[in-house]
């Protein structure tokens, strides 16, 4: 394949790209890296990042609060966004790191190159695209033994009820722990609440059962915070 620039800043040409890049950059004003809960998963992620590392991909990379991580895992590491806020946020914080490269893309129009990246991770994006579609790019994307690692929000089933109004003690004490808070600033909560209104959900049923078929022997898992984890690996060439 060619270089890698070839592959980056690859947007679409939809209409609605200017409408979902708002609907991102609007948080990013009030983005501090701080505790939440995806950050609570990533010591379980980095766990999973196959060692050694060469080429690693980030869906969906926001302030780069993860993407840092994996700079300390592996000798390269590509990070996309669709906001150009994020991007921004993400190269002013990131300015250390030399094996980082953030760009502006829309994951759905980007070229993916066959058969490069090490592992593929994407922490609360697939809900925001067809999931199909962006599994299939990804699977052809990791290298033989790469490994696919996602972390996402999920709808909760009526049969799991239950362990979610559990995981509310939960949250508040662990928010509280972490932030010396129990709920965000009312400017915060209003701007994640106007992002939310464009959100859809699978249940964990719907996942299983769509992820089984393009991925054979993947683990997906339920967490308490309302999270959920998917994890292959490509035994094989497709």
């Amino acid at each position: 394949m060619g270089s890698r620039g070839e592959y980056t800043e690859r947007m679409t040409d939809c209409p609605d790209t200017t409408l979902i890049q708002a609907d991102f950059d609007r948080p990013a004003a009030f983005s501090n890296d701080g505790w939440n809960h995806n950050s609570h998963y990533h010591r379980f992620l980095l766990k999973h990042v196959p060692q050694p590392c060469q080429q690693v991909l980030e869906v969906g990379c926001s302030s780069g609060a993860f993407t840092r991580h994996l700079a300390t895992r592996a000798e390269q590491v590509l990070a996309l966004d669709v906001s150009p806020q994020m991007i921004h946020l993400a190269r002013e914080r990131s300015q250390q790191y030399t094996n980082i490269e953030f760009h502006i893309a829309d994951a759905l129009s980007w070229e993916f190159p066959s058969d490069y990246f090490d592992c593929i991770i994407s922490i609360a994006t697939l809900h925001h695209v067809p999931l199909e579609e962006m599994l299939l790019k990804m699977k052809r994307a990791l290298r033989v033994n790469g490994v696919l690692l996602i972390l996402d929000l999920y709808q909760e089933s009526l049969a799991g009820a239950f362990t979610s109004l559990a995981a509310i003690p939960i949250n508040l004490m662990l928010k509280y722990l972490n932030t010396c808070r129990f709920r965000e600033p009312p400017e915060v909560r209003a701007a994640w609440a106007e992002h939310g209104k464009h959100d859809t959900y699978l249940t964990l049923s719907e996942l299983r059962q769509r992820c089984h078929m393009l991925l054979p022997g993947v683990k997906i898992r339920k967490h308490v915070l309302w999270r959920y984890s998917l994890i292959w690996k490509k035994t094989a060439a497709f």
